[in-house]
């Protein structure tokens, strides 16, 4: 017997399930993108248990002869396309003739169909791919499916699904992709016997975002209407300003098809580079239009992914519309703020004509009750005294004071605790980086670096005591989020709750602000809530370890929170110094990056080719 064999359809069905359907949300997208090309106005997807006991998809679409609706469950039988030409005008979500049979496959599959001209309608059974029976049925015009036990004849694929609220959200999530992109289709969504949106038929796409996404999201939209050389883009924004820390709300279609397009989401991100700060994403629903021989959607199992002829004249058209878009609204205006936000409490010493600097605003409650004039230099990190009382140790650092210059000539670089003290002053440039002059050379220090690795093990050490303190709001803070976000957030709210913030529900994927901890303005709640989940979403947050997960709390707060004062003092450049020393780890920040360099005189030497 020879070695190479042809596989089973069976087993060749299962093979292709594997890339079109990775989680019950393919499923969900393939069989919407049927009903979609079938011409339904009213499609209503439900699901239960995250989509692994029940996904039911019913549109009132044209439908299916019984002929037909047995030909749709064999490998590449489709109505869509009949020769490689037709992929040049494509104008429909599908057309490989894959996702039915992949999805019969593995899992029990109930599909009941009726055309107009059709006296009866058709039921086709399959369970794991074998036909189990073919009969009349009652149903109105159009096509229902049920898809119940996924990946039942394929165990191993279920171990891989994750909780069923996650998988619930991308189900979501999904729905809502194709209704922003058919506003003119009735959209109904029930997940476990509850409808969790119901949109009708809208007649512009801001009418659907604002059902969908809410209003708050809407609000900070403005719609975009450009066209050239055959490209056409139309939509909705963000305003100047507005942005997020993830690409999920940056939402864009190609030829009414939802896409992750890179050429497309890096033009958005260069538009907004003069009206949003570095690492902000913006918020927008843009829709793509161009001629579909222009652009190739069979790259990728799951279509998500698109490539264009002529990706650089396309780049280019999207920045031009957006940016003339901006400059309309002016651009130029102001853009977002630091999630620190103006008069955020981190790193915003002050100084009285005497020069001693004022700790006061800047003091963490209940970490340390330093009082209210000290000089900086003198500020020691905090230490918890019997009967949990933290209090800051105000002592010198050597047997004199900081400014009298003790002659301990050693180069930081052998032992920087001990020499830091040594460094003279010389003065700030571009107000990041603080310059001092030491025996060995010369030491540059980002101060911003510094402050982050000295807050950083402030807070790690109220996290650790369990001492964080909070802030009660007097209006709470509403914020409104996508399913996943909210999905993330249910998981984490008791977390977050015991680190200082008060966060509760307050309907479906809405939730309340109540209070926070200390250190965070009220107005940057919401933004650092945001940015928060959408570390969750990347994964960056470790699940299981939750004093890990405190070390990324801390990291995000220090990275989010600080704004360093326009200006400093010695004095305060200083007592920085001396808190950065004091700390475990004052060679880098949080993040990895060197809190300071230093040049040596042999490197300042070999620079200056003496």
């Amino acid at each position: 017997m020879g070695k190479v064999r042809i596989l089973s359809d069976r087993v060749a069905n299962q093979i292709a399930a594997g890339e079109v359907i990775e989680r019950p949300a393919a499923v969900v997208k393939e069989l919407v993108e049927n009903a979609l090309d079938a011409g339904a106005t009213r499609i209503e997807v439900e699901f239960r248990h995250g989509g692994r006991s029940l996904m039911r998809i019913e549109d009132n679409g044209h439908g299916m002869s019984r002929d037909d609706a047995l030909l749709a469950l064999e490998r590449h039988a489709t109505s869509k396309i009949a020769e490689a030409t037709d992929l040049d005008r494509l104008h429909t979500f599908g057309f490989r003739g894959e996702a039915l049979p992949s999805i019969a496959s593995v899992s029990r599959f109930l599909l009941q169909t009726r055309e107009a001209a059709g006296e009866a309608g058709t039921e086709v059974l399959v369970n794991g791919g074998k036909f189990t029976h073919v009969r009349d049925c009652g149903q109105p015009v159009g096509t229902r499916i049920e898809v119940t036990h996924l990946f039942n004849s394929v165990p191993a694929r279920r171990k891989f699904l994750k909780t069923d609220q996650t998988e619930a959200a991308h189900i979501v999530q999904c729905v809502r992709l194709y209704a922003l992109a058919c506003p003119q289709t009735a959209f109904t969504l029930i997940e476990d016997g509850r409808v969790i949106f119901r949109s009708p038929e809208c007649a512009t796409l801001a009418e659907r975002v604002t059902e969908i996404f809410g209003r708050q999201i809407a609000e900070a939209l403005v719609p975009i209407e450009a066209a050239e050389s055959g490209m056409r883009l139309s939509g909705l924004i963000g305003r100047p300003g507005v942005g997020r820390a993830t690409r999920h709300e940056m939402v864009t279609f190609v030829n009414a098809r939802p896409v992750d397009s890179r050429t497309l989401n890096y033009a958005l991100i260069e538009s907004y580079h003069e009206s949003l700060p570095k690492g902000r994403y913006p918020l927008a629903f843009v829709f793509f239009e161009l001629d579909p021989a222009a652009v190739d959607v069979n790259v990728h199992p799951a279509k998500r992914d698109v490539r264009f002829r002529s990706e650089t004249a396309v780049r280019a058209f999207v920045i031009r519309s957006i940016l003339q878009r901006l400059r309309e609204l002016g651009v130029a205006a102001h853009p977002e703020p630091p999630i620190a936000g103006r008069g955020s409490s981190f790193a915003r010493p002050t100084e009285d004509r005497s020069g001693i600097a004022d700790l006061s605003p800047a003091v963490v409650p209940g970490l340390e009750l330093v009082p209210a004039k000290v000089p900086l230099e003198l500020a020691r990190p905090a230490v918890v005294q019997p009967g949990g009382l933290v209090r800051a140790l105000v002592s010198p650092p050597s047997s004199q004071r900081v400014g009298d210059n003790p002659l301990h000539q050693v180069s930081p670089s052998s032992n920087p605790q001990s020499s830091a003290v040594s460094w003279r002053y010389v003065g700030l440039a571009h107000g990041s980086y603080a310059l001092f002059e030491t025996a060995a050379g010369v030491v540059l220090l980002d101060r911003r670096a510094a402050h982050e690795r000295v807050w950083f093990e402030r807070l790690q050490e109220q996290f650790r005591v369990g001492a964080v303190p909070s802030q009660h709001l007097l209006l709470p803070v509403p914020v409104e989020l996508d399913p996943i976000g909210t999905a993330l957030l249910v998981d984490w709210l008791a977390f977050l709750n015991r680190h200082g913030f008060e966060i509760g529900e307050f309907g479906r994927n809405f939730f309340r602000i109540e209070a926070i901890p200390d250190w965070m303005e009220p107005g940057q709640s919401e933004p650092f809530l945001r940015d928060l989940l959408g570390a969750l979403r990347e994964g960056r947050w470790p699940a299981q370890n939750q004093d890990l997960a405190r070390q990324e709390l801390a990291r995000l707060a220090v990275a989010k929170a600080i704004r360093l004062p326009a200006v400093t003092s010695e004095a305060e450049t200083r007592g920085l110094v001396a808190q950065l020393f004091a700390t475990r780890t004052p060679l880098t920040s949080p993040s990895g990056r060197p809190t300071y360099i230093e040049l040596n005189h042999g490197e300042l030497a070999r620079r200056f080719q003496k």
